[in-house]
């Protein structure tokens, strides 16, 4: 039977950088459900939300993903299959990407 902090891969992850893991993902969730609330409860003057941009943002929304990863050499990150054929991107297309830092594997002097 396979220790609870090794995935697929067999990579043994320590239990506090799985920790880290789990609480920035539920943090990222937070801030999610805390601006489609923003949203949908409406921000404008009028206090009623623009449809026209809800459509705009939902969509756009439907075209992402969050998902972690290693830095490798060069500074090369890997979007995994699943990830891939989900959002129907190749090789060869631009994406926007944003990183937050979750545990990092040098001594900061």
């Amino acid at each position: 039977m396979a220790d609870e902090n090794e995935t697929q891969d067999g990579i043994l992850w320590p239990p506090n950088m799985l920790k880290a893991m789990q609480e920035t993902s539920e943090k990222a969730t937070r801030q999610q459900q805390e601006a489609l609330r923003n949203l949908f409860m409406g921000g404008g003057a009028s206090g009623t939300p623009d449809l026209g941009t809800i459509s705009e943002q939902l969509g756009t929304m439907t075209q992402m993903a969050t998902f972690k990863t290693r830095i490798q050499s060069g500074g090369r990150i890997s979007i995994p299959d699943a990830e891939r054929e989900a959002l129907d991107i190749g090789e060869g297309d631009i994406v926007q990407t944003v990183i937050v830092p979750v545990k990092r594997n040098r001594d900061d002097e």
